[in-house]
């Protein structure tokens, strides 16, 4: 296309509103060659408006594209580190959920002396698997004494969250203790409030001998690992 005869449509396109990028992107030539030729053409405050709410649009279409193209990128990840996770991890053995119960009672166990041999945690996964742990370790099902501690504004559906977790760990409705219901409303009110179910402390009856190997079986870790002595 001569430079004349896309000059004169540049000036056309300019004067139905068309913005200067779209103007050359159509006729294939430079912003700055277009931006020089239609430099005296005036545009109406209508036009101008149209021109601003288009970049806005435009802008706002660009994050939807960036956000979807970040999510796809993140899940792809995950899904890679869980294909190496797996492979890393492959077969459990009983001493592999040995060791692993030892690093979950590490964190979430009671230690103080007097206190009940418990392991506590908001998410259920992590309390089955303390079930399954204590139960490696010789607990009966008829020994746990599970507690939940969940706010006030959950006691209109205490009914469910102890069919829950009751259903969930196998464990009887008449061996879980008392609930604990925490005081003070939340200020807002979430969007999973009806599929929450607290936390609950999975404590054991009779444990206190259990709890000083635990501790003991802690301890070795952490003297194998070479950051602690015998007492």
């Amino acid at each position: 296309m001569a430079k004349s005869e896309a000059r004169l449509r540049a000036l056309k396109m300019r004067r139905r509103g068309k913005s200067i990028g779209w103007i050359a992107k159509r006729l294939g030539v430079s912003k700055g060659s277009t931006s020089i030729w239609c430099r005296d053409v005036v545009l109406t405050q209508r036009q101008q408006d149209r021109l601003i709410k288009d970049r806005i649009d435009a802008g706002h279409r660009g994050r939807i594209i960036g956000a979807e193209a970040n999510k796809r990128k993140r899940l792809q990840n995950i899904e890679t580190q869980e294909k190496i996770a797996r492979g890393m991890i492959g077969s459990i053995t009983s001493r592999d959920t040995l060791m692993l119960g030892i690093a979950l009672y590490l964190g979430e166990g009671t230690k103080s002396d007097g206190s009940t041999l418990a392991i506590t945690n908001s998410d259920a996964e992590t309390i089955l698997l303390a079930r399954n742990w204590f139960e490696q370790l010789g607990v009966t099902r008829d020994m746990f004494r599970p507690q939940v501690l969940i706010s006030e504004s959950h006691r209109d559906r205490w009914s469910t969250v102890l069919k829950f977790w009751s259903r969930y760990l196998g464990i009887p409705k008449d061996q879980f203790a008392n609930p604990v219901f925490l005081q003070g409303r939340p200020k807002k009110v979430y969007e999973n409030h009806n599929s929450y179910y607290g936390v609950l402390a999975l404590r054991v009856r009779k444990g206190k001998t259990l709890k000083y190997r635990i501790l003991a079986l802690i301890q070795a870790c952490k003297r194998n690992a070479g950051v602690a002595q015998w007492q």
